[in-house]
């Protein structure tokens, strides 16, 4: 919150320095300051050596790491001890401009509508978020709790996409979080509190203390490469933090690399004589560290899935898990259509957290479907029907959403008496006094996705890259729970759940907005070219 107690609600930045420099914005100053000091520091380090050249413990900074000096391409930037703005590369574009931290310190005050009966609606919205089970699972286990049911069922990525459960894998369930933990932690403002502190006492890496892991850490150092230690998912989860790397990029381009070497696609000539075999924690290690310097193979995936293609080869392309360039997490949405056409239609690539609508695998009666919904949806997660709705409606909520910085565990994502169109319409009016219909919040979701349509429009993105891996359609899940044992995409009945998704979007049969929802959300002088 301090950015907006320092008297500013947004940032646009643009250019580049010429040598190294941060931004520390305090009460409605913003200046620049020299970085050559913090350059080559990594992003506890940095964060910590910000506040004390200013004295103030109290400073929040958002900052890169080395993987984002050094230009990974799925650099992230950090804050606190794991809070990231993950997954695309914004610590590469931060480190592209020589800007190595965005440093806030506010005493102002905030403005509200009315302080008064916004503090009772909060009170309310809180404990409709705290009465589903979810939230409070999270509060114990964080949120590692999807694990138990996800690996259980067989809707787990497991040494990258050979399989779709992780078998004796019980090291790695949450429980064994018990004996690292310090406590939970929460996000400004969180009722649920769903980040472990943990400390490990013993190894190599001893004493080391940190944040997290996330369901997503879990798998991408876990189950996809086949580590089946809690010890191994907290150092690597430790690493990724530390240097500044999205953790799912980074799991999911080092399973790829395990696979190819097992199938001899790369041999050791390649790897630098690293044997990336399943489960060899030194390798993973390594080639996180080798990732971030940009040393060796790590150079090679340090540039992410399309270009590591062009440099091994078209054989290795298969293998590759990934959306319009960017790694799925290890969810194997192969039994689940709905799952499925989220990542295939997402703006930024396989992002569950653009629409997922994860309440599809609750089997809820169909009446109560239709009331969220508004129109029939199937209650079967292996169905097809209405299941184009589902995505687009998530879709449009997680647009507003994300706008209003609130997180999806506060919303219709995990749990289904949460906060939907109405609550956040309360909210918006009492902090800002601006007011909205169900309908109208729900026209601004569809202006913000068409807006980011296109965008993709306009860099060439069509129906071609609304896809999948290759995998999804060809090979079946072979294990698991009989729901979802011997499951794959049929295409036939995705491109027709595709063509239903484009028409709720007023998008035309090639992915493009017609001029017509244009002219409906009031952008029709908005072309693409000049976004």
């Amino acid at each position: 919150p301090q950015l907006r107690m320092a008297g500013f609600d947004h940032l646009l930045i643009t250019g580049k320095a010429e040598k190294p420099v941060y931004l520390l914005i305090r009460d409605g100053v913003i200046e620049i300051l020299d970085a050559s000091h913090l350059w080559g520091k990594d992003t506890f380090e940095t964060q910590s050596q910000i506040r004390a050249d200013h004295g103030d413990d109290d400073i929040e900074s958002l900052v890169i790491g080395k993987a984002g000096e050094n230009l990974v391409r799925f650099a992230n930037i950090r804050t606190g001890m794991k809070s990231a703005a993950g997954r695309t590369g914004m610590g590469c574009i931060m480190g592209s401009k020589n800007l190595k931290a965005i440093a806030a310190r506010g005493t102002m005050d905030i403005e509200f509508t009315d302080p008064e009966k916004l503090l009772e609606y909060c009170k309310e919205m809180v404990d409709m978020v705290m009465k589903n089970r979810y939230s409070r699972a999270a509060q114990k286990w964080g949120t590692l709790i999807i694990y138990s049911a996800t690996n259980t069922t067989g809707l787990i990525r497991t040494r990258n996409f050979q399989l779709n459960q992780l078998e004796d894998g019980e090291d790695i369930e949450p429980e064994e979080m018990d004996k690292y933990t310090l406590g939970m932690a929460s996000c400004y403002g969180c009722p649920i509190g769903c980040r472990h502190r943990y400390k490990l006492t013993h190894g190599s890496y001893a004493p080391l203390y940190g944040e997290g892991p996330e369901y997503t850490s879990l798998g991408a150092f876990g189950t996809m490469v086949d580590c089946r230690k809690m010890e191994t998912i907290l150092v690597a989860n430790h690493l990724v933090n530390k240097y500044g790397l999205d953790t799912v990029e980074t799991g999911g381009l080092i399973a790829w690399a395990m696979e190819l070497y097992e199938k001899g696609i790369i041999t050791e000539k390649i790897t630098n004589g690293l044997k990336l075999e399943w489960g060899n924690e030194e390798v993973l290690f390594e080639l996180i560290r080798k990732i971030t310097f940009r040393e060796g193979f790590g150079d090679i995936l340090a540039d992410g899935f399309k270009t590591a293609i062009s440099k091994i080869g078209k054989e290795s392309a298969y293998y590759a898990i990934h959306v319009k360039g960017l790694s799925n997490i290890h969810s194997d949405e192969r039994p689940t259509p709905s799952l499925a056409l989220g990542i295939a239609t997402s703006t930024r690539g396989a992002d569950h957290l653009r629409s997922r609508p994860a309440i599809d695998l609750y089997g809820l009666p169909e009446d109560f479907l239709e009331e969220i919904y508004g129109a029939p949806v199937s209650s079967d997660y292996r169905s097809y029907d209405g299941k184009s709705r589902m995505v687009w409606w998530q879709e449009l909520l997680y647009a507003v959403t994300d706008s209003l910085g609130i997180c999806k565990y506060q919303t219709v994502f995990i749990a289904v008496h949460a906060p939907k169109w109405e609550e956040f319409s309360r909210l918006i009016y009492l902090v800002s006094g601006m007011e909205f219909t169900n309908s109208q919040l729900m026209e601004v979701g569809e202006r913000i996705y068409t807006l980011e349509r296109m965008i993709n429009n306009r860099e060439g993105f069509t129906r071609k890259d609304d896809k999948l891996p290759e995998r999804y359609f060809k090979e079946a899940t072979p294990i698991g729970l009989p729901r979802v044992k011997n499951k794959k995409i049929d295409k036939v009945k995705f491109e027709k759940m595709l063509d239903e998704y484009y028409i709720l979007h007023g998008w035309d049969n090639n992915g493009v907005p017609t001029q017509q929802i244009l002219q409906k959300l009031g952008i029709e002088e908005t072309q693409s070219h000049i976004i």
